[in-house]
C-alpha cells in the first residue's frame, strides 16, 4: 500500500514538472488517499499489538 502511494507521488512530480497539472493533480490526490489508508491501517495494527492481541502464550 505504502509502496503505491510513493509511485503515485513520483508520477505527480514527473507530471507536474514536465506541466501535466491535471495529471499531476489527480496522481497527488491518490497519492494522499492511498497514504491516508496505509496510516489509518499501521495504527490499528500497532494499536492490536500494544494490547497484546495475537499474543501465543506458552502452556506449561
Amino acid at each position: 500500500m505504502l509502496t503505491f502511494a510513493i509511485i503515485a507521488m513520483v508520477i505527480s512530480l514527473v507530471a507536474g514538472g514536465m506541466g501535466f497539472t491535471g495529471l499531476a493533480a489527480g496522481a497527488a490526490s491518490a497519492a494522499k488517499l492511498l497514504f491516508g489508508i496505509f496510516l489509518v491501517i499501521a495504527l490499528f495494527l500497532f494499536a492490536l499489538v500494544l494490547l497484546g492481541v495475537g499474543v501465543v502464550r506458552a502452556v506449561a
